[in-house]
């Protein structure tokens, strides 16, 4: 079934400096260009230098002087959070935007970061976490906005209380969706904060819907040496117009919530299509598992535990 072009109108950015992680390819790749073309620097935080100027080479074919440039980033270390943190402050600078979008699917056997924790949870949540943490005086000096990048699956199964790191029983897909869960409480909790402390920083979510973007793609850094059936079932389905999203769809909600003027904070952006797999992005209803304040505020704690990393009180302190 042909399907019509959807997208949305970026603002200029001109003199706003953006950091969108995971920006090497996929939905990231998709973001960083959009903000590049609209006139913002955008900077690259990336695991893999090949694949940061591959990706910087991609947005300078469709905007030869975009302001792009890489800095070194492994969200499963906090050692590489806490030094890419280190850099742009002594940098200084404004942060206007910061899209915490970078992420590891289901990989086929329990992986850990290089601290000990959960693959998918150390790198999903608690990386970007400690990321906006050490980011946070550049993103008060330019009254960011902050959107973090959840996924349809946090509005399925649950936090492991007992067992955030899937010690015990571990299930992939179990575990990707508390990876997600606890993002979202993250980001949630962060608007709260912000405007309970005066740090001038919205906070808000976004997911992509379900498109054939890299997650399920062959990935070899997490065990995964081919693309799953589900991702050859998503890309068929894509293709066809049936149901789903597409790459370029997928991008959006992230986008609008990132950039456009009447995106609030502690709001979800998706796509608004058929069980919000597909379709134009607008504003959605929060997830059942992301209304919790209780929930949100024990994430954040236990957050900082495992980090050893702290934010302000919420006095703004």
């Amino acid at each position: 079934m042909p399907r019509g072009p959807i997208d949305i109108t970026v603002p200029d950015l001109s003199g706003r400096r953006a950091v969108v992680t995971g920006a090497s390819d996929g939905i990231g790749l998709g973001l960083a260009t959009r903000l590049a073309a609209a006139g913002a620097e955008v900077l690259l935080p990336v695991r893999n230098p090949a694949k940061g100027e591959a990706a910087i080479a991609a947005i300078r074919r469709t905007t030869p002087h975009a302001k792009v440039s890489l800095h070194a980033l492994d969200l499963s270390s906090l050692a590489s959070v806490a030094a890419l943190g280190e850099t742009l402050r002594a940098q200084g600078g404004p942060i206007h935007i910061l899209i915490n979008n970078a992420g590891v699917m289901t990989p086929p056997d329990r992986r850990t970061t290089a601290d000990g924790f959960e693959l998918q949870f150390g790198t999903n949540h608690l990386g970007h976490f400690a990321l906006t943490a050490h980011l946070l005086p550049l993103l008060r000096a330019g009254r960011a906005r902050v959107t973090s990048q959840i996924s349809v699956a946090a509005n399925q199964n649950a936090i492991n209380w007992q067992d955030p790191n899937w010690e015990r029983s571990y299930d992939g897909m179990k575990a990707y969706s508390q990876s997600k869960i606890a993002l979202g409480l993250f980001g949630l909790e962060l608007d709260r904060r912000s405007r309970a402390g005066g740090w001038g920083v919205t906070s808000n979510l976004a997911h992509p819907g379900v498109a054939p973007t890299n997650l399920l793609a062959a990935r070899p850094e997490v065990g995964r040496d081919r693309e799953t059936v589900g991702r050859k079932l998503i890309s068929a389905l894509s293709a066809r117009g049936i149901l789903l999203g597409t790459v370029e769809t997928a991008k959006l909600p992230a986008l609008h919530a990132a950039t456009a003027a009447g995106a609030r904070g502690a709001l979800l952006f998706g796509l608004s299509g058929l069980g919000h797999l597909g379709g134009p992005p607008g504003e959605q209803r929060l997830y059942s598992r992301l209304r919790g304040t209780e929930d949100a505020r024990r994430v954040w704690r236990l957050s900082e535990e495992l980090t050893g990393v702290s934010f302000p009180d919420h006095r703004g302190t």
